[in-house]
């Protein structure tokens, strides 16, 4: 039993090394920032009506805008009871180039940000959505296409 095993064993671990980056996959361009975030079961609603539609995607829309990302979404977990992260925040970068700093079109998108939450009322917020929300990880992920 043990040499089927590792014969079976051998046999994946071969085939993984035969993977050829341009010829078995296509890393696409782009990256998709993921943001997992835990919000307390009583709160999803606040968060998604105060936080995410006031603040989130008006911060998006204006990134969007500015060419810098090309879509976004949230998702809520079916169960948000659950261990874990009950929402994901996820953000497409077209190109990683975007991702650079540009110091004019930081700078206005600041502006824009001023106006949707002025930097005065920050702390404030912050420390209310901190009794609630948790951000468990950002990452970055890749996109891995094959050809038909």
């Amino acid at each position: 039993m043990k040499i089927i095993l590792l014969a079976a064993m051998s046999s994946c671990l071969a085939t993984a090394a035969l993977a050829d980056p341009w010829v078995d996959y296509t890393p696409a361009k782009g990256a998709y920032i993921k943001t997992m975030v835990h919000v307390e079961p009583g709160k999803i609603d606040d968060y998604l009506t105060n936080v995410i539609k006031k603040v989130w995607i008006p911060t998006q829309e204006s990134a969007k805008k500015h060419g810098i990302i090309d879509s976004y979404v949230v998702q809520v977990k079916s169960d948000i009871y659950g261990p874990g992260p009950n929402v994901a925040l996820i953000i497409h970068y077209a190109n990683r180039a975007a991702m650079d700093p540009d110091k004019a079109r930081d700078q206005a998108m600041d502006k824009e940000f001023e106006a949707i939450q002025p930097k005065s009322s920050e702390p404030a917020v912050v420390a209310e959505r901190a009794k609630y929300r948790t951000v468990l990880s950002e990452e970055i992920w890749n996109v891995i296409e094959y050809g038909k």
